[in-house]
């Protein structure tokens, strides 16, 4: 049976919540189901991404959450930045349902939800890319999230991580120093550690 959050249709007894959750003196509603990662509450690692990303110091341009869920990050960061376009990909259908579902409910209208296998299917450049990554797929999976948001950035655009540092936050900084040239360690929380890096401008 298959009932992993980070595959496309999770094989799962559906048992859907509703429950509301406050963060940067906002308040969301949230539906969640079965096959979906963190069902109860915003999982901390989203909260320390949420509460510290600097969407301000991002270039002009529309944001990735790459890996959305149910969508706490997007709808969150999207919500507080209403003069920002925001574009959320999953490659889990239920949970991609959830999220419009979600964005629905909160009255969000910037943000485009879709589905997308890493990469795949994004083919614009973004000032920024935000992740939370599906550390359960694997290490592969969590490395080509960050390889390929080279790619999908605009000049100065930043990559912004989060991972425990037990699940791979000190490989994930090498791999990120080695992709774009620079890496900082915005904020450390109870093991959880918010990485960026930036892309340098071609003529830097």
């Amino acid at each position: 049976m298959n009932n992993f959050y980070y595959t496309a249709n999770p094989d799962v007894k559906h048992e859907e919540k509703h429950w509301n959750f406050s963060l940067l003196k906002t308040t969301l509603s949230f539906v969640t189901d079965n096959g979906v990662f963190s069902k109860n509450t915003v999982d901390y690692g989203s909260r320390v991404l949420i509460k510290n990303v600097d969407i301000n110091e991002m270039p002009a341009g529309p944001i990735l959450d790459m890996g959305c869920g149910y969508g706490p990050i997007g709808i969150f960061l999207a919500k507080t930045h209403p003069e920002r376009q925001f574009t959320m990909v999953d490659v889990n259908n239920l949970a991609l349902s959830l999220a419009k579902q979600n964005a629905e409910l909160n009255q969000i209208s910037n943000v485009d939800i879709f589905a997308s296998d890493g990469y795949q299917n994004v083919t614009q450049k973004y000032a920024g890319i935000v992740t939370n990554p599906p550390v359960r797929a694997g290490k592969k999976v969590v490395d080509e999230m960050i390889t390929g948001s080279y790619d999908h950035l605009l000049d100065d655009g930043t990559l912004t991580v989060v991972l425990q540092k037990k699940q791979g936050a000190p490989s994930a900084k090498k791999l990120m120093k080695q992709i774009f040239g620079n890496v900082q360690i915005v904020k450390r929380d109870k093991g959880y550690y918010l990485l960026k890096s930036r892309k340098a401008a071609a003529d830097e």
